[in-house]
């Protein structure tokens, strides 16, 4: 069995949701949020940073970390256990721009009830549902937009 540790981010513009499409070589299809492994020397934030970056073009700041998701899932010969730590982020706008050689060919920001049912996997559900309800309670007390970022 492989370990492996990603970390990603559930990066939200005015109330709307950063997802991306990959299509890779009709084998897998599907909206997903971008995320990535952890590079040598960094840490979990920075590589949550770099990924959104990376796979979207979209500069993000950290607002808060809001949990964790673990999945497993076949390679040839083996078997890939992944812990992924997930963090809820900010945008200074709308802007995009997939990263076509991870086969990334659309992106974009959806409300929260479009990006429920577009994303592909459920453990992405539950963290977009827990990003969004701290979003929402973050929202409601003034905090969103003023929060010191990590």
């Amino acid at each position: 069995m492989i370990e492996a540790t990603s970390c990603g981010g559930v990066v939200i513009y005015r109330g709307k949701i950063l997802a991306l499409y990959k299509s890779y070589k009709n084998r897998y299809e599907g909206w997903v949020l971008p995320k990535g492994t952890v590079e040598q020397g960094e840490t979990h934030i920075q590589t949550a940073l770099r990924e959104v970056h990376e796979e979207a073009g979209v500069k993000a700041s950290v607002v808060k970390y809001i949990g964790k998701s673990h999945y497993n899932f076949t390679v040839p010969e083996d078997i890939v256990t992944k812990e992924v730590h997930w963090y809820l982020m900010t945008a200074d706008n709308y802007h995009s721009r997939p990263q076509r050689e991870e086969f990334f060919v659309d992106s974009g920001y959806y409300k929260f009830h479009e990006i429920y049912h577009l994303l592909r996997f459920s453990n992405e559900k539950q963290i977009v549902e827990k990003a969004y309800q701290e979003y929402l309670e973050m929202r409601s007390q003034g905090l969103w937009g003023k929060q010191h970022r990590v």
